[in-house]
């Protein structure tokens, strides 16, 4: 894919709109649609260990979770009293995490389609998690870009990713699971150069090891951030 355009803004209540210029191509959506199909939960029904650690720093306020697949985290965050948006471009991701939902009994905001098709607005959200939210190399610099947009002044993101020394991990091993591109993968750089405008409360580059679900189990390279936005 080329580079995606966007909307040049003037101060932070306007927020940046993806042009629908290359979206993401259907074989990428039925990826994620067959994943999401089986009736174990591709990643586990439990939160991402960061995420919980982080979020229970917080108090709860709204909080937008993009590429969210089966809603184990967002369910989590809802448990806790956060008003919950979510997004994925998987019907069948927002199934499971709609029935995750009802089996935890809170309520969530799901949503569905590509990020310029949704309505979010600018300085809409007290916090957003970014757990995993690998999107394709060509375009993740710019949705980090507009997810500031939508963030509230003094709103705090929550990142965590694997890393570009994660190509090594996932190589040795298949089963820790992660892209196998290394553009797709994060350095404490890019983060930087994305979110420049941040208190960083941390930003490093540590070796874990995950077990959740099918897919991410064994040890593996990762990217974590929490920021304030100024």
């Amino acid at each position: 894919m080329e580079e995606l355009k966007f909307s040049v803004f003037g101060n932070t209540r306007t927020a940046i709109t993806p042009t629908t210029k290359n979206s993401m191509t259907d074989p990428w959506i039925e990826r994620w649609n067959e994943r999401y199909s089986k009736d174990e939960f591709a990643y586990g029904e439990q939160p991402n260990n960061y995420l919980k650690e982080q979020l229970e720093k917080l108090a709860p306020g709204t909080i937008l979770f993009p590429a969210e697949g089966e809603g184990r985290n967002a369910v989590f965050a809802a448990k806790l009293g956060w008003t919950v948006t979510a997004f994925d471009i998987s019907n069948e991701g927002k199934n499971k995490a709609i029935k995750l939902a009802e089996k935890n009994k809170v309520g969530i905001d799901y949503q569905v389609g590509e990020l310029q098709t949704l309505n979010f607005k600018a300085e809409q959200f007290d916090a957003i998690a970014l757990i995993y939210a690998h999107f394709p190399a060509s375009i993740k610099s710019l949705y980090h870009k507009t997810f500031d947009s939508y963030l509230k002044k003094e709103g705090v993101i929550i990142f965590e990713a694997f890393s570009k020394k994660h190509i090594d991990y996932v190589t040795a091993n298949e089963k820790v699971g992660g892209p196998k591109d290394i553009e797709s993968l994060f350095s404490i750089e890019e983060i930087q150069a994305d979110f420049p405008n941040y208190e960083i409360i941390e930003l490093l580059e540590k070796e874990i090891e995950l077990n959740e679900g099918i897919f991410h189990n064994g040890t593996g390279s990762v990217i974590r951030f929490v920021g304030r936005k100024k």
